[in-house]
């Protein structure tokens, strides 16, 4: 029997495995970078260990370190969580080495499917529908349009799709150094770009005694840079025939390897119903709550129940309702999903049934790794929560979790929230039109677009402008009572100005024995205003709108949609000035390569610096032609979110 288990992992997993672990009875060690001290499932742990650092190899990644903390806390054995050593089979086998107990399946088993190479001709060896593997160094034309990926590792990272023989060779180099730092293996390979396609995965489970369970198919098909955001069970696309055949293709995967505990069986299916073979993910999956949604299991008690022997009983339990899945992201989807780090002021979803747990009835689940007052850093993969809607059916689940999004307060980093709940809205997704081409079909010019309207951001501006102007009064140390400005004859108006995401808003309002006039937003009149709520009668109904504020940020939710101001000083100091021309970090993160050099004539759109943060590269090109008149950084240098990082004059002719 495990007695103490050590998380070899951060975040929303590392909670998620805490909380199985506490109605198991089985204590908890947490595992922490530096930046992580603070973290919530360092907090939730009976005890944790530091790793010294910050970035993942030198933490995470790091065995040695983890079976210290392991030896040093008394654990008997090690759950990997998913993503840094979840599929690495030498970890497994330094855990069970130690004389611990490995929480996933055969270190063999691993070993097998590391290889993404490998595991497809074991897989074809099995019956199991394969794409055929295309050598980079003897495509031709005619194999374009392609995808290079990573063979040690998944989560979008590695991977490029390639349309033309000119693109391959950036392609590759690029695709080879995201899956070095991602996974410590610069190993990748191609294979046909299955356009049109859906990404389907089969939930496998399986003891030590030969017991097998497939539990249905999720379906992942919409993602952003080959890493998924929306992700359901059962497919609106899948039948009976079809599930039957791939249910039955992944438990002749998962015997072929000698699996047990917890994996996924992914394929692609193309238009026509054919289905390939992706790859066997041999660890617990990030979206495996919708499945344990649809058929009322504990997917991590069972991962426990079978390292310690237990048999599965003969039938798998039945399907119930739908389940959907959006991912919450620190990024912003209209500035190519640039992610997002920095203080995490307010993070509230109202309503919620239940957290890392199946709700008691048709509900909403939530799984997070953050908390009010947290920071997101620059070191780890951008992914906030996870927000999970079960129902009946599926529009009802769609609707449902489209109105929790809604509702969630998330005061901080730019997210993806606005994009999800347009997903979630869309027609075509309501019609189970979705592939993975989904995003660019439909166009972020679409599902990119604020919640919040033109008018929404106005009359938001207004509230926030007179929550600033109640907050003053309060603080004010005589005639509080008073507005700010108050004259016994109506003069100049009141000025606040704001910058929005859409550009600068200035509010002018007089407020004048509570009647309330403003340009910004005519025949809108004034209920109440206090620093943190305003009530405002607009366009013949009452709104009401929650208004907070850190720092120079202001953020101002209401049904309308939310919107996040940057208050603007009434007087800026000449110093704080930027160069015309300046190049600016849009992020912190770590220079990876500077593409020019000083006195350098560049085009518009030319990439000039490409830096790395939360393990994907990001390419920094100039604004418009010019030539390079200073350049600020240079290779291996950390840059901190609005660094200037160059600086760009005149023009090239």
């Amino acid at each position: 029997m495990i007695s103490r288990v050590l998380v070899a992992n951060r975040g929303e997993i590392a909670r998620r495995v805490m909380r199985a672990c506490r109605d198991l009875g089985i204590g908890t060690v947490a595992v922490h970078s530096d930046p992580d001290t603070d973290a919530p499932h360092v907090r939730e742990a009976d005890v944790a260990g530091r790793l010294p650092g910050a970035t993942p190899a030198e933490t995470y990644l790091s065995v040695e370190r983890l079976l210290a903390v392991a030896r040093g806390a008394g654990a008997d054995a090690v759950h990997p969580g998913y993503g840094f050593l979840s599929e690495n089979a030498e970890f497994a086998r330094a855990v069970i080495d130690a004389g611990l107990t490995w929480i996933g399946p055969p270190p063999e088993a691993i070993a097998a499917m590391g290889s993404k190479i490998e595991a497809k001709k074991l897989m074809a060896s099995a019956d199991v529908p394969v794409l055929p593997e295309l050598d980079p160094a003897r495509a031709t034309g005619a194999d374009f349009p392609l995808l290079v990926k990573a063979s040690a590792g998944g989560g979008g990272r590695g991977m490029r799709i390639v349309r033309a023989p000119d693109e391959l060779p950036d392609a590759l180099a690029a695709a080879r150094r995201e899956a070095e730092s991602a996974f410590g293996d610069p190993t990748v390979f191609c294979e046909p770009l299955l356009e049109n396609a859906r990404h389907i995965e089969v939930q496998v489970v399986a003891d030590a005694h030969g017991g097998v369970w497939t539990l249905g198919e999720r379906e992942c098909s919409i993602q952003r840079r080959h890493q998924k955001i929306v992700e359901e069970a059962p497919s609106p696309a899948v039948g009976p025939e079809l599930r039957a055949a791939l249910c039955a293709a992944a438990a002749n995967a998962a015997r072929a390897i000698g699996y047990t505990g917890a994996g996924t069986v992914e394929f692609m299916l193309a238009p026509d119903g054919r289905f390939f073979f992706l790859e066997v993910n041999t660890r617990l999956q990030v979206e495996h709550p919708v499945t344990e949604c649809v058929y009322g299991i504990d997917l991590v008690r069972l991962q426990f129940e079978i390292a310690e022997g237990t048999r599965l009983p003969d039938a798998a339990p039945e399907p119930r309702g739908h389940a959907i899945e959006v991912r919450l992201y620190a990024e912003d989807p209209a500035r190519d999903w640039r992610p997002g780090s920095g203080p995490l002021h307010t993070f509230e979803v109202p309503g919620v049934d239940a957290e890392f747990a199946v709700p008691a009835s048709h509900g909403l689940r939530l799984d997070s790794g953050v908390e009010s007052g947290g920071e997101i850093g620059v070191h780890y993969d951008p992914m906030l929560a996870k927000l999970i809607a079960w129902a009946p059916t599926r529009r009802a689940a769609a609707r449902r979790l489209a109105a929790g999004l809604r509702g969630a307060r998330i005061h901080g980093p730019a997210t993806n929230r606005d994009l999800l709940v347009r997903v979630l809205e869309e027609p075509a997704f309501l019609d189970g039109g979705t592939d993975t081409g989904y995003l660019d079909r439909i166009g972020l010019g679409v599902l990119a677009a604020p919640l919040a309207g033109e008018d929404a951001v106005r009359v938001s501006a207004l509230a926030a402008a007179l929550a600033g102007a109640a907050a003053d009064r309060a603080a004010a140390r005589a005639l509080g009572g008073l507005p700010p400005g108050w004259r016994n004859v109506r003069s100049q108006p009141q000025r606040r100005t704001f910058e929005a995401p859409s550009g600068q808003v200035a509010v002018d309002y007089y407020l004048h024995r509570g009647e309330l006039v403003s340009e910004l937003c005519p025949g809108t009149s004034l209920v109440s205003a206090t620093p943190g709520r305003v009530v405002l009668e607009h366009e013949g109904l009452r709104e009401t709108f929650a208004v907070t504020r850190a720092g120079d940020s202001v953020y101002v939710d209401s049904r309308l949609g939310p919107v996040a101001f940057r208050a603007v000083p009434r007087f800026t100091d000449p110093g704080s000035r930027l160069a015309p021309g300046s190049l600016l970090a849009p992020m912190p993160g770590t220079v990876l390569r500077v593409e020019t050099e000083l006195g350098a004539g560049v085009a518009g759109g030319q990439t000039l610096v490409v830096l790395e943060a939360m393990k994907m590269e990001h390419r920094i090109a100039a604004p418009s032609a010019g030539t390079v008149a200073e350049l600020k950084v240079a290779a291996g240098q950390q840059v901190e979110s609005g660094a200037v990082l160059a600086v760009i004059e005149g023009t090239t002719g």
